[in-house]
């Protein structure tokens, strides 16, 4: 085999050895805990959109070269420490909610395209912030609709309630939300303390009513069986001692004093009793009337906070019109100086050109005049000489002579008449071709007219008299 073929093959094989080294290179698999965000010219939706990034989970895609790229988004959980303070609810009251949030970037198809639009390329810390401003504002915004009982008792409601407001706020940036942790509840006004001794108090006043009607139970019951104990026991002395006569009668009398003196012993008992009942009674029925005291006072307060809130939201909206009308004013002052500085702009380009193309004209001019500026400067005033004369002529065109009266002495040069002395003084008063001519540097043809040595150069004048 010929050494050039071997050559050939053995380039052919390094091309296609390469070629398949770069396509594998540009195969790119995606870990699972991370995703990769593929941005280039990807394609389009299924709605003729065009897309920014195209987002793969789990997978693999072929990068193309030159017309794509690829990076990669950590979907590590973030914990975000949120100490809220001084936020207020729905009864005027501020309170602290220190509580602590854990989110991480969503692999959801719709959101893992929102993160791959605004978070693609920030740092983990960067991520923090834009989630903690998100959460801190959907935090106090749950917590102004809320009473601090809902709150603090039902604390699944409230978690609820911060859960789907966070997270459909996250979402609208790539985030999903994993836990939420409220640690601990506190107000400035000590409300929430207020509320525990409150319910303390209840419960320790319904235990003291519970107990007193336990042992009012038990020594009732006492009485009855001491009560059903002495019958029968006097039932069976009477029994005993009916057929013994005076000695036995005796015997009652005694007993029936004993009777009496018991009797008596557990009236008083009944009383003191029935007193500490009555006391306990009491007790619970004030403390009734302060809790309805305390929770009449809390509904007004709930009221006014109403009242406040919404006084709150109808000030924050007029400021916004306002504000609105503001930018409104600022746009169209914006709007009409550039409409003007665009229009001193094209005038100013128009006098630039005018200028220009004088001076391309001018320099033309002088080329034309074989170079010399003082020819070319001639021939302007040539071309502008029948203007000058036009102007000159206009001078004294207007001038209205209604009547002229002359008495001629003959006093005149030479005897001649004085009114062409007149009309000749009067013509000298135009400059004369002439001299034009020679201010511009230029002679008049000799066939136009030739000084005489009594008159102005350029203008001949005739020495016959003028007849009037």
């Amino acid at each position: 085999m010929p050494q050039s073929s071997i050559i050939l093959i053995i380039v052919i094989f390094i091309l296609i050895f390469s070629t398949i080294l770069f396509i594998v290179s540009r195969y790119k698999r995606c870990p699972s805990d991370q995703i990769m965000v593929i941005y280039g010219n990807v394609g389009s939706a299924k709605d003729g959109s065009v897309l920014s990034a195209r987002c793969i989970h789990g997978g693999a895609a072929f990068i193309w070269p030159i017309i794509q790229a690829y990076e990669y988004m950590d979907l590590t959980p973030m914990s975000i420490s949120v100490d809220l303070k001084n936020a207020l609810s729905r009864q005027n009251i501020r309170i602290d909610v220190p509580s602590s949030f854990t989110v991480g970037i969503s692999t959801e198809h719709g959101v893992m395209q929102n993160a791959a639009e605004r978070l693609l390329g920030l740092k983990l810390p960067q991520i923090q912030e834009l989630a903690k401003d998100i959460i801190f504002g959907q935090l106090r915004l749950v917590i102004a609709t809320m009473d601090i009982e809902e709150i603090n008792t039902d604390r699944d409601k409230f978690l609820e309630a911060v859960s789907s407001n966070v997270e459909t706020e996250l979402k609208k940036i790539g985030l999903r939300l994993i836990n939420v942790n409220v640690t601990d509840i506190n107000d400035e006004s000590g409300y929430i303390v207020a509320l525990g001794k409150e319910a303390a108090a209840k419960a320790i006043n319904d235990a003291k009513r519970t107990v007193a009607e336990k042992e009012r139970d038990g020594a009732i019951g006492q009485a009855n069986a001491q009560r059903d104990q002495r019958i029968q026991v006097a039932s069976a002395d009477a029994d005993a001692i009916r057929g013994e006569n005076e000695s036995l009668a005796e015997v009652a009398t005694s007993n029936a004093t004993r009777r009496e003196r018991e009797a008596e012993a557990l009236k008083r008992a009944m009383a003191s009793e029935k007193i500490q009942s009555a006391k306990a009674l009491q007790e619970a029925y004030l403390a009734e009337q302060e809790a309805e005291l305390a929770r009449a006072a809390r509904e007004k307060a709930t009221q006014e906070a109403d009242i406040l809130v919404k006084a709150e939201i109808e000030k924050k909206k007029l400021e916004m019109e306002a504000e609105a009308r503001a930018e409104q004013t600022r746009r169209l002052a914006k709007g009409e100086a550039d409409a003007i500085f665009m229009k001193m702009e094209a005038e100013a380009r128009g006098v630039q050109e005018l200028l220009t193309k004088q001076a391309l004209g001018y320099t033309q001019l002088v080329q034309s005049a074989g170079g010399d500026a003082l020819n070319a400067t001639r021939l302007m005033l040539t071309e502008k000489m029948e203007q000058l004369m036009k102007i000159q002529v206009e001078a004294i065109k207007g001038i209205k002579i209604d009547k002229v009266t002359v008495w001629d002495s003959m006093s005149g040069k030479e005897g001649t008449p004085a009114t062409a002395n007149f009309l000749s003084g009067m013509l000298k008063s135009i400059p004369p071709m002439n001299e034009m001519f020679k201010m511009s540097g230029m002679d008049l043809p000799e066939y136009l007219g030739k000084n005489t040595e009594n008159s102005e150069p350029g203008i001949k004048v005739s020495e016959e008299p003028v007849k009037v």
